[in-house]
């Protein structure tokens, strides 16, 4: 039993919702989104949407939260949007940008440069005496995501020291190393 999948979506002012051969589309004041969704019934009521399963075999409950949770982050994204921080810790880790490409400096012995896709907007924020961060605001999840753990991927962040590039508020497991 799918308790995400029932519950009821609200559809905050300013965000229209058209339903047409099993596309959802959403727009608000912050862009537009559209989803594929298939063998889930979407019910659109005044200011709610509902979506049900046909029947109740284990393809249908399994597809019912995730398609819940998709369209329920397509309505958050269009009307708030979405922003993920990442966190450069390390000597001489620095990042920068001139529009959607993003410079950063990780320690390696040559600069890395990476195209942003246009749907995310990208701010770098260096203060002195405190780690560089990449701020990352989207009204698309999904892509957001995406391009957050591209980035991270570039020097996940390591045990001992706890160098590389972590979200912030992540929590790092950390090991001792050796002892003399």
């Amino acid at each position: 039993m799918s308790r995400i999948g029932k519950a009821p979506i609200a559809i905050p002012a300013g965000v229209t919702i058209n339903v047409k051969d099993n596309i959802v589309t959403v727009k608000g004041k912050l862009g537009e989104l559209s989803q594929n969704i298939e063998e889930i019934i979407i019910k659109n009521e005044e200011d709610t949407l509902v979506l049900e399963r046909p029947s109740e075999s284990k393809e249908h409950k399994a597809k019912h939260g995730l398609y819940r949770s998709l369209v329920n982050n397509m309505i958050t994204g269009v009307s708030t949007g979405f922003t993920k921080e990442l966190e450069l810790v390390g000597v001489g880790y620095r990042a920068t940008n001139q529009g959607q490409n993003l410079d950063l400096a990780l320690g390696y012995s040559h600069t890395i440069v990476i195209r942003i896709a246009p749907e995310v907007k990208i701010e770098t924020i260096s203060v002195k005496g405190k780690n560089p961060i990449i701020k990352l605001t989207s009204h698309n999840n999904q892509l957001l995501g995406q391009v957050a753990a591209k980035i991270r991927s570039l020097r996940k962040p390591e045990p001992y020291k706890g160098k590389g590039i972590k979200f912030v508020g992540e929590v790092l497991r950390r090991k001792a190393g050796k002892t003399a």
